[in-house]
C-alpha cells in the first residue's frame, strides 16, 4: 500500500485548506484513513479519522472546524480545515490501514501505512 498525499500550503487565521490522501495498491473493501500532525518541538496528534462507512472521529482541538470525508476516487479521503488558527501550524500525515474493529483508533500504533508529511503553516 502506498499513500499520495496533496495539499497544504501557508494561509491566514481563518482561512481554510483542503488535504487529500489516496491509497494504492490494491482495492480495499475496507479501510480507515486517518490525519495525524506534527507541530515544531511537540509530539505527533491525531487530527481525525474515517471509516470506509463514513463513520468519523476527530480530536477536540479540531472538532467543529475540520471535516474528513470519503472522496469519489477509490481508497481516498480528504480533510477539510476551515477557520484555521495558528495552532493548527504542523506537518499532517496520512495514515492508512486495513478492516475497522468498530473503533476508529487515534494511535498511531494502529495505522501501518503512512504518507508524506503536508506542511500547513498559518499566519496571524
Amino acid at each position: 500500500v502506498q499513500l499520495q498525499a496533496s495539499g497544504g500550503g501557508s494561509v491566514q487565521v481563518g482561512d481554510s485548506l483542503r488535504l487529500s490522501c489516496v491509497a494504492s495498491g490494491g482495492t480495499f473493501s475496507s479501510w480507515v484513513m486517518s490525519w495525524f500532525r506534527q507541530a515544531p518541538g511537540k509530539e505527533r496528534e491525531f487530527v481525525g479519522a474515517i471509516w470506509s462507512g463514513d463513520t468519523t472521529r476527530y480530536a477536540d482541538s479540531v472538532k467543529g472546524r475540520f471535516t474528513i470525508s470519503r472522496d469519489s476516487a477509490e481508497n481516498a479521503a480528504s480533510l477539510q480545515m476551515n477557520s484555521l488558527k495558528p495552532e493548527d501550524t504542523a506537518l499532517y500525515y496520512c495514515a492508512f490501514d486495513l478492516g475497522y474493529s468498530g473503533t476508529l483508533s487515534a494511535s498511531a500504533s494502529r495505522y501501518r501505512y503512512w504518507g508524506a508529511g503536508t506542511l500547513v503553516t498559518v499566519s496571524s
